[in-house]
Formats: C-alpha cells, structure tokens, sequence
C-alpha cells in the first residue's frame, strides 16, 4: 500500500531517467545544430555518391557537391543515435511525453471512479440463490446456518463500530449509522442491524430475494422507516452512494463475486473516511473444501448442492493483501467454526474453515493520492527543460 505523499525511490529513479533522456536529448541536439549551421555558412555544399559520416554527432548523410548560387543544397540525414542510449530522438521524444500524460492522468486504483461496465454478478449464482428465495425466514431449512450465525455476527459489527463514536443512545446503539448491507438476500442481517437503531440499505441483485425481504420487514413499522432494500449490484450504485456509508457489510458474500478485486474497491468507494468495512467468508483449505462442500453439500445436506466454488474461496491472507491494496487497513481477523449438530457457531483461533474480518478505510490524510500532485512538479520541470528542444524540431524542418 502507498504510504505518504512522497514518492517512493522506484519513482524518483524513474523519472531522474527521463530528466537524463531529456538532456541527452538537448546536448546531442544542440551538436546538431551547429553541425547544420556549419554546412550553412559554407561557401558551397558538400554532397559525394559517396556516404560521409559526422562521427561527433553520429549522423550518418548521404552528401553532394552543389555550388552556392545553385538550388539549396541537400541533406538526407538517416535515422540517428544517441551516443548512450542508442534511441531515435524524435521517438524518445514522443514517447517520454505519452509516458509524462499518462502518468498526469493516473489516478490510484481506490480513487479512480468504477466504470459500471464491469460486474461482479456471477449469473449462475444467481440463478441458485433465485431457487431458494422463498426460503430465507425458514429458522430449521437451508438458511438455519445464517440464522444463527447473528449471534457472533451482529455484535462483531456492533462492537467495532461502537469503538468509532464517543457516546450512543440505550437500545440504538447505531443510532444516526448508515450501513450498506451488500448481498442481503432475505434481509437475515439486515433487519438486527435496523434494530439497533441503524439506517440501512440492503442490496442484492436477485428480485425474488429483495421482495421476500420487504415482505418479511413491512410486519415491523419501525424497520419498515430504517430500512431500504434494492433490487442492484454494488457496482451499480457506486457513483450515487459515494462516500455514504458508516459501514459496508458483505457476510457470506465475498465467495460468490466473480471479481473481488473490483467488489473491494466498490466498497472502499461507498464508505465514509474512516469507514467500516466487515467481511465473513470461508477459506481456501482442503479442510474447507472436505467439510464446506463435500460434507456440508454432498453428504449431510446442510446447504443445498452447487452453493459454493472452492475456487473462489479466499484465504485470509489474500483478502487482506488485496483490502490493504485498496486503501483499507485490516483490523481484526477472526476464526469462526460451526457446529453442525448443535447448530450453533462459536470463535476460535482457527481461521481454517471460516472467518470474520473488519477493516477500516485510510483517512483522506492517509491517501497516497496526494502523489498525483507530486508527479505534477516533476512533469512541470521537464516540460520546461523539453521546451527547449522545439528550437531543434524548426532547425531540421528547414
């Protein structure tokens, strides 16, 4: 992750040899020049079938004799050299100022807007969690597990947002608190956080999941003003919502995008400075595999066949290199295990099944996005340096 608004001293090297390139380039020009103000003043124009070579400015020419009062002597210069670094000017030239625009233009990858073009939307989980939607509120079926799950999941989010504000109002402890809940299906999690007195918004891309879910709320008109379901993936309202959110919640999420590392800087982009963000997921283990899938799926039948892909597990240590990546420091990472007789969940040391995590977002004083600025002095200079050369471009058009 970047760290302050300096650059680092991959960057200062990289362009110390540009600034170099760039006085090459006006040392090796200025030679030329004078070379073709020599051939100029000269009281006739030397030319030969002959090739001549200019060894000083390595220039190679093709050069005839012409007497002064005839037509304007001719020079055919071939593609030259630099004496060090063997590149055609003009073409170090073009591209040293490509390199400069788009260096000016980069934006780091958590501050860039999302282009809605892309999705994490995986089409076959779709179709999955659309045969189960009436299902959600069923406390005994396919869902017991989330169901209880709450119990380590509701205070997780509580107790470390609790930490972010000095004092809360008895019984709505998030009270005044706008929470994203992304991939809410039912509304399982979202309902427990509106009553701790949050405002929150919960989103799923399935129709079927979002009405079950605004069915099940409108029994209580309390949740039925803190809560707000909608029928969108989270790259869809990134640009509406930037920066809105307290906290962005993804339980049992992360597993089922196509693209996490575009998810994650979705969410970085939706939360407030200092913002929370909150994950559980399983593992990539063979453990998690042998139990989340052949045994929980296959054999005992705990959630239906088809819910998971191994392949798209992550490990806690990929997950927080890419939150780091994107601007989101780790906090807590937490192991949580499932008891399948008892159905009750508990923590544990263990990460290798499944795990909680809370990250929170960098301060605007914390971004690195401060180095844009930082290129923008150094691009400045050799842009000034560079404006010297054009003198050398009009001498060659002649």
């Amino acid at each position: 992750m970047w760290g302050g608004s300096k650059l680092s001293s991959s960057g200062r090297r990289f362009l110390g040899g540009l600034r170099a390139g760039f006085r090459s380039t006006q040392a090796d020009s200025s030679r030329l020049t004078t070379s073709a103000a020599i051939y100029k003043r000269s009281s006739f124009f030397i030319s030969s079938s002959t090739p001549g070579h200019i060894k000083d400015g390595k220039i190679l020419a093709n050069l005839r004799v012409y007497p002064k009062n005839q037509l304007s002597w001719i020079l055919q210069v071939k593609p030259w050299v630099f004496n060090e670094n063997r590149i055609m000017w003009s073409k170090s030239y073009s591209m040293t100022f490509a390199c400069l625009n788009w260096m000016k233009n980069y934006r780091l990858p958590w501050t860039r807007p999302y282009s809605t073009s892309r999705t994490t939307v995986d089409s076959s989980e779709v179709k999955t969690f659309l045969a189960l939607a009436h299902r959600w509120w069923d406390e005994q079926g396919v869902y017991a597990p989330l169901h209880s799950m709450n119990d380590l999941r509701v205070p997780f989010i509580r107790d470390n947002l609790l930490k972010t504000v000095a004092n809360h109002q008895p019984g709505k402890p998030l009270s005044g608190m706008k929470i994203l809940d992304v991939g809410c299906g039912g509304g399982l999690l979202t309902e427990p956080l509106g009553r701790l007195g949050a405002s929150v918004i919960g989103i799923d891309p399935v129709d079927e999941n979002i009405k079950t879910a605004q069915h099940h709320k409108s029994f209580d008109p309390v949740l039925d003003e803190r809560i707000e379901y909608r029928t969108c993936s989270l790259e869809e309202i990134v640009q509406d919502t930037a920066e809105m959110f307290d906290a962005v919640v993804a339980s049992e999420v992360v597993e089922h995008v196509i693209d996490l590392e575009t998810f994650i800087q979705c969410c970085f982009q939706v939360l407030k400075p200092n913002g929370s963000l909150f994950i559980t997921t399983i593992n990539k283990t063979q453990l998690s595999y042998a139990l989340g899938i052949v045994f929980s799926e296959q054999i005992a039948g705990i959630v239906p066949k088809g819910t998971h892909t191994w392949e798209k597990f992550v490990s806690p240590e990929k997950l927080e290199s890419i939150l780091e990546s994107n601007g989101l420091s780790v906090q807590t990472v937490v192991g949580m295990l499932y008891n399948p007789f008892s159905g009750y969940w508990h923590w544990s040391e263990n990460t290798s099944l499944n795990y909680a995590a809370h990250a929170l977002k960098s301060s605007l004083q914390e971004h690195p996005a401060p180095a844009e600025f930082a290129l923008k002095g150094e691009t400045e200079e050799l842009q000034a340096e560079a404006s010297t050369n054009s003198g050398v471009q009009e001498e060659l058009k002649k």
